[in-house]
């Protein structure tokens, strides 16, 4: 079938002044770039000669970029350690006008750091520096209050679950029927091993990896997909399943029908944060009244565009426009 891009961009131009409550775990990324031209005398590793470096927002707070950039508005909800990365990864999301109301300092906990040492485009090494410690319950109490007499001020809530200890099974439980009283969109970009907390969700977005995993079965053949997504549908019910998978593009499964939405990428140059765009693309579009299948192509093109630039990135609504614009016919199958 052809899906129409006049539509897709009618979604797209509906994103200004949405809101969307983001709430997961909070990282800061850290990228040093430099050249590597011997390997150490001390041990057989590269000896990376450091040009410069830089700080993004990852994680959650990548969810919240690429939802500023879309026009939309994002607010946060997570966990930060009362130290200097915090306040690093606190000024960098203001900087970019994403509300901070929901963000909590806690003193017990480090600030989740990824370092990554990049040397002529290659990632040499990962540093991570965090705590995988569950939240308390005292502050999921904190956090499910703050949340109840706020939520009517957001058309969707997105739970971005990275496993640092922000998401637990009490937190999404509250949320989730928080978010079925009040009507509300709630979709989730899931940590493989918590999918039993998602039931009921509106969608799922996991990639196949995560999906697999999930539910201890892996894919032989592309066939053994559907039965993957069926068993995925069966077990934790959601209205939609999207299950990415790279450069085999995405696979939507709804309640009695199966769409495969093929890559749009012209180029893989880094897919680190893809996933972020997704669900903010794909949630944004549903605010807007598209039908899931409509919502997920426009994720897929999103998604086709920040993978081919370094880093955690985002896109915006005039150039995901001009990439439909420029694609040609769109044809699901």
């Amino acid at each position: 079938m052809k899906v129409n891009s006049r539509d897709l961009k009618r979604t797209i131009s509906k994103f200004k002044n949405k809101r969307i409550l983001v709430v997961g775990d909070l990282i800061l990324d850290h990228y040093i770039f430099g050249d590597v031209e011997r390997i150490s005398p001390e041990a057989p590793v590269p000896v990376v000669w450091a040009r410069r470096e830089k700080y993004l927002g990852g994680g959650t707070a990548n969810v919240g970029l690429n939802i500023i950039d879309l026009d939309a508005q994002a607010s946060l909800c997570g966990v930060i350690g009362d130290d200097y990365f915090g306040k690093v990864l606190l000024s960098l999301i203001k900087e970019k006008g994403i509300k901070t109301d929901f963000i909590i300092k806690d003193k017990k906990r480090p600030t989740t750091l990824k370092t990554r040492v990049i040397a002529q485009h290659q990632q040499v090494i990962r540093l991570d520096w965090e705590s995988r410690e569950e939240m308390s319950l005292d502050m999921c109490d904190r956090i499910i209050n703050k949340i109840k007499r706020e939520i009517d001020n957001f058309d969707a809530v997105i739970i971005e679950d990275y496993g640092k200890g922000m998401i637990n099974p009490c937190l999404v439980e509250e949320l989730v029927k928080l978010c079925k009283r009040r009507n509300k969109i709630v979709t989730v970009d899931p940590k493989e091993e918590h999918f039993d907390y998602y039931e009921g969700v509106t969608a799922l977005t996991p990639n196949l990896k995560e999906a697999e995993y999930a539910v201890g079965f892996r894919i032989k053949k592309t066939s053994d997909i559907e039965l993957l997504g069926k068993i995925v549908m069966d077990k934790m019910k959601p209205q939609a399943l999207l299950i990415t998978m790279g450069e085999e593009g995405m696979r939507i499964f709804l309640d009695k029908k199966t769409y495969s939405i093929p890559t749009t990428a012209l180029e893989v140059f880094d897919v680190t944060g893809a996933g972020d765009t997704v669900i903010a693309v794909f949630t944004l579009a549903l605010t807007g009244k598209a039908s899931f299948l409509n919502a997920a192509v426009l994720a897929n093109f999103a998604a086709g565009v920040v993978v081919g630039k370094l880093g955690a990135s985002t896109t915006d609504p005039d150039e995901l426009s001009e990439t439909i614009s420029n694609f040609g016919k769109i044809t699901i199958s």
